[in-house]
C-alpha cells in the first residue's frame, strides 16, 4: 500500500493556488480539467518531497463547503518557522497560532483549511514578535 494524497475543496482555485505555491512554498506536480464533470484538479508538493501530495479539486459550479470536526489539519515541515511565517504575514495571510515556541505555528488557506507549519530539527529559540503575539481565531 503507498500514500497517494490528501484532496481539498477549494472555492477560488486561483487564490488557492498563490495561497499554496506563491506563499507557502508548494509546486505544482500536475493538473488535469475535466471539461465534461466541469471541474478541475490541481496536485501539489513540496519541492523535496513530491511523492507526498496535495489535491486541489475546484467545482466550476459555485458550491458552498463546510469543515467537519473529522477532519484536522494538514501539516508540512519548515526550514525556518520564523521566516515563512513573516513571509506570509507580509502576503496578509494570518498567523493563527504564532510559533512562540519556536517549533509549531497554524494558519488557515483562503477555504479555512487548517495548516500546521513545524520547524524541522530542533526548536528555534523563542522570539519576538512571535513570543508575545496572541493567538487569533480558530485553526
Amino acid at each position: 500500500m503507498k500514500f497517494l494524497h490528501t484532496m481539498v475543496r477549494v472555492t477560488d482555485l486561483e487564490a488557492s493556488l498563490h495561497f499554496y505555491c506563491q506563499q507557502l512554498g508548494l509546486v505544482t506536480v500536475g493538473r488535469k480539467d475535466y471539461e465534461r464533470g466541469r471541474f478541475t484538479l490541481v496536485y501539489l508538493a513540496a519541492p523535496d518531497n513530491p511523492e507526498v501530495q496535495l489535491e486541489l479539486t475546484h467545482n466550476w459550479d459555485p458550491e458552498s463547503y463546510t469543515m467537519g470536526r473529522a477532519f484536522g489539519h494538514l501539516a508540512y515541515e519548515v526550514d525556518d518557522i520564523y521566516l515563512i511565517c513573516e513571509r506570509l504575514m507580509r502576503g496578509g495571510v494570518v498567523i493563527n497560532r504564532p510559533p512562540r515556541d519556536g517549533h509549531m505555528a497554524f494558519v488557515r488557506s483562503p477555504d479555512l483549511v487548517s495548516i500546521e507549519l513545524l520547524q524541522k530539527g530542533s526548536s528555534k529559540a523563542p522570539a519576538e514578535p512571535w513570543l508575545s503575539m496572541p493567538n487569533v481565531g480558530e485553526w
